[in-house]
């Protein structure tokens, strides 16, 4: 909002020059864009023009009223009204005005006026004009634009001779209807948008743009002023469907104050008969179907002292609200509450549409007493603090672990798509629907994520094209489904498993090195994860494996399909690695990690390999092997799988080492062989393994 500072000089006599004044409002709430030194096109200094930002809240500030009304109220000086009210010149003609969407225009007032051709906008309007950005077309149009700068109020003149039947009628459009707006472009109208239509056709779109049809020209004799008050919502839906933004409907879409009708109208009145443009005909005709009555608010001390956490002197409240234009009646008893206290009952005036609630009031009383007197305090802190939130802490372990063996932390979308989404909403065989967003910005954010890998997906795609080869990707967050949210760690590898070095070629990422990452995960949890083959839609059957917790499947990792790649825009030819693993499994925790002495005594190692069938998982034979040997076993590993000649086509030769130890002697062969012999009883007996 451009504010002429000597426009502002004429309402309210400021002490001090344009910087004073800037500041004074800056410290209010209005943040100062620029400040322009200015001279009038014809010589007359307007010293200085104020570009001020408005905020959407505050329609009542986008004029220069509202701006000295503030100025006012800062500086402690009175606010003159501009001159208005001067009565009409002859006799009325006849124009009738039907409200048929009283929902959607509440006020609507009009005049007829008698115009004279000759007349001419004076050259301080003109000046005042350009300062603010708008140019000069001719006495009427100044003077309707030179209102709206300083009321507020948008209001628009018909050609009365060109309105069929006299008649405006405000309605909503008809489905098919079209309007060749004052641009020049012809605008179809649908029956959400609210219209000014004469006996026969619209002429105008309610709060945005008056049509060309009935526009006013050289040749109009008598003209119809509208001054109406529509509703924000509809203004706003009307504005954004025609691709129409002007300076109405910024302000109609904000909040129009349903009280300026009228007065605009006078104020109009006013100037036309001051510069001889025009001469009103008859009294204002004012459609006010059902009168609003004003908002009371009670404002309490005590409240206002807790809010800002000072004291403000009982007479300072209405000393700071009344410029403002409230009205403030107090009384000395709160009687809802009991207590001895001061309080204020206070009429919100119609133009503040932004107030609506004690605090409201309070935040005014903030404003303009001072937001620096505001005393500067620490909250207080218990004795006790509350213990910080154990999924902050895990998702904290979560991220060093996953960073130390190479990935980065990718941050995607919660919002995805829904071909995006759709692979991943059955992991068990069972199809879950899809958290749809009731309001989405546009397709790519239409539903929420039921899983952490799409975005994953999309990011590896995103450095995939940009050359990048070697990904390691990882994100913690929340998924999404009809039955509530679970947080989840994903992760994707591509690539090579190993960095490249000059000792040999760098070899490709496999299943076992995205299983590695999830053991380590693991042991760093405390959770003891076992893995097992399974079919899951969109990994690659054969190259994947379900992770459970004991009874609980909490996770999945393999091969990403080819085909849900390429349709997400990844064309490597090397395979993407992923991981999903839930987070907020009971069994998860922070391993108990203690500090353990090295140990005192040796230890033994025996290798062990059997025929076992080709389809036994290793974790089977390595869970049959720790439940049948003594505590003394430590540690338990595969180092070689063998099939080929000497071994039958449905077997596989397993080898295995494992470690014996004490941590109170050193053991003796004869302890060890009998381990071994009840290993291998175990592995005969569980699995018909035969010991080679």
């Amino acid at each position: 909002m451009k504010l002429p500072y000597l426009w502002l000089c004429d309402l309210v006599k400021v002490p001090g020059d344009a910087a004073s004044v800037a500041d004074a409002l800056a410290s209010r709430g209005f943040e100062v864009a620029s400040i322009t030194p200015l001279d009038g096109a014809r010589g007359k200094p307007l010293d200085a023009v104020i570009d001020f930002e408005i905020t959407a809240n505050r329609p009542d500030c986008l004029n220069v009223i509202g701006l000295a009304r503030e100025a006012s109220a800062a500086f402690g000086v009175p606010l003159q009204f501009p001159e208005r009210g001067m009565p009409p010149a002859g006799q009325p003609h006849p124009i009738d005005i039907v409200i048929e969407d009283a929902e959607l225009c509440p006020r609507y007032c009009a005049q007829v006026f008698e115009v004279r051709a000759s007349a001419h906008t004076p050259a301080w309007m003109r000046d005042r004009l350009e300062a603010c950005g708008m140019r000069s077309i001719s006495a009427i149009v100044d003077v309707t634009n030179y209102v709206l700068l300083e009321t507020g109020q948008p209001t628009h003149a018909f050609d009365y001779a060109k309105l069929a039947g006299r008649t405006l009628r405000i309605r909503r459009a008809t489905p098919g209807e079209k309007i060749t707006t004052l641009d020049g472009v012809d605008r179809a109208l649908d029956a959400d948008m609210l219209v000014i239509a004469d006996g026969e056709r619209p002429q105008a779109v309610a709060g945005v743009m008056g049509g060309a049809r009935s526009e006013i020209g050289a040749g109009t004799k008598l003209m119809v002023l509208e001054s109406a008050c529509f509703k924000p919502g509809s203004v706003r839906r009307t504005s954004k469907a025609l691709g129409l933004k002007t300076e109405a409907s910024t302000r109609f879409e904000r909040g129009a104050d349903i009280n300026a009708a009228p007065a605009a109208i006078e104020r109009i009145a006013t100037l036309l008969q001051q510069i001889g443009a025009a001469q009103p005909l008859g009294p204002t005709i004012d459609k006010y179907p059902s009168p609003r009555q004003p908002l009371v608010l009670e404002l309490r001390a005590a409240r206002i002292e807790r809010v800002l956490g000072m004291h403000v002197a009982d007479e300072d409240v209405p000393r700071i609200l009344e410029p403002l234009g409230f009205s403030v009646s107090s009384s000395d008893i709160d009687r809802r509450s009991l207590t001895v206290g001061h309080r204020w009952s206070v009429i919100v005036p119609s133009f503040r549409v932004d107030v609506l609630r004690e605090i409201d009031l309070i935040e005014e009383v903030a404003r303009h007493d001072g937001y620096k007197g505001l005393p500067a305090t620490f909250p207080e802190l218990s004795a006790a603090q509350p213990a910080p939130d154990p999924r902050t802490l895990r998702d904290r372990l979560l991220r060093q672990i996953l960073t130390a063996c190479g990935f980065s932390e990718a941050m995607t979308f919660a919002f995805i798509e829904a071909a995006a989404a759709a692979p991943f909403t059955a992991t068990d065989g069972a199809e879950r629907p899809l958290v749809a967003v009731a309001n989405p910005l546009s397709e790519k954010f239409a539903v929420l994520r039921p899983s952490l890998l799409p975005g994953l997906i999309d990011a590896a795609a995103h450095n995939w094209r940009r050359q990048q080869t070697d990904i390691r990707l990882f994100e913690t967050g929340t998924r999404f489904s009809v039955s509530g949210e679970t947080r989840a760690v994903a992760g994707v590898w591509a690539g090579s498993g190993s960095g490249a070095h000059w000792s040999g070629a760098a070899r490709p990422a496999d299943f076992f090195d995205v299983k590695g990452v999830v053991d380590a995960l693991a042991t760093e949890l405390g959770a003891q994860l076992e893995f097992a083959p399974a079919e899951i839609s969109y990994l690659v059957p054969g190259r994947s494996a379900s992770v459970s917790v004991g009874e609980r499947a909490i996770g999945v990792i393999g091969q990403l399909s080819p085909a849900l790649l390429e349709a997400r825009g990844f064309g490597a030819s090397e395979p993407l690695w992923a991981f999903e693993i839930e987070t907020d499994a009971p069994a998860h925790g922070a391993a108990d990690l203690r500090a353990q002495s090295l140990p005192r005594f040796p230890s033994i190692v025996r290798d062990l390999s059997v025929l076992v069938d080709g389809t036994l998982p290793a974790a089977a034979v390595r869970g049959t092997i720790r439940s049948s040997a003594p505590a003394t076993l430590v540690h338990a590993i595969e180092f070689d799988r063998y099939t080929g000649k000497g071994v039958p086509d449905d077997r596989v030769s397993l080898s295995l080492r494992l470690t014996f130890r004490s941590p109170e002697r050193t053991l003796t062969d004869g302890e060890i062989d009998a381990a071994m012999d009840g290993i291998v009883s175990a592995l005969v007996a569980a699995h018909g393994a035969v010991r080679r």
